[in-house]
């Protein structure tokens, strides 16, 4: 993994680089946090779909509420990048929806989208 450290508007981000799944359960994401914390100075965290657990998305598991409810409870912001035209579910396309309706959690389809969201408050 290696992290990209990028300001926009004044706001610093964490762009994190991997060719593997880095978020797989609540423990892998806690860890993520930390040390974009540690290495970056930040609580902004922009991150490729490729990098999260395809169990993410299949939401009666209940793994994206626990993993985004601990970004939330630590005071972190997310945005995951990628293509979602992959999921026909209506329910994941409602909480991608709503999710992107708020603050602290974005799911878009480019980095520049991401960074975008994540530089405004």
């Amino acid at each position: 993994m290696k992290t990209e450290k990028i300001t926009y508007n004044g706001i610093k981000i964490a762009h994190i680089l991997s060719e593997n799944v880095i978020i797989t359960d609540t423990q892998s994401a806690l860890d993520l946090m930390m040390t974009v914390k540690y290495e970056t100075d930040t609580r902004n965290i922009a991150i490729s779909k490729t990098c999260v657990t395809e169990k993410f998305f299949i939401l009666s598991n209940g793994l994206a509420g626990e993993i985004l409810q601990k970004f939330i409870n630590y005071g972190f912001r997310i945005a995951i990048y990628g293509d979602y035209s992959v999921y026909t579910s209506k329910p994941l396309k409602d909480f991608i929806y709503e999710s992107n309706n708020g603050h602290d959690v974005f799911f878009t389809e480019s980095l520049e989208k991401a960074i975008n969201n994540l530089s405004v408050f």
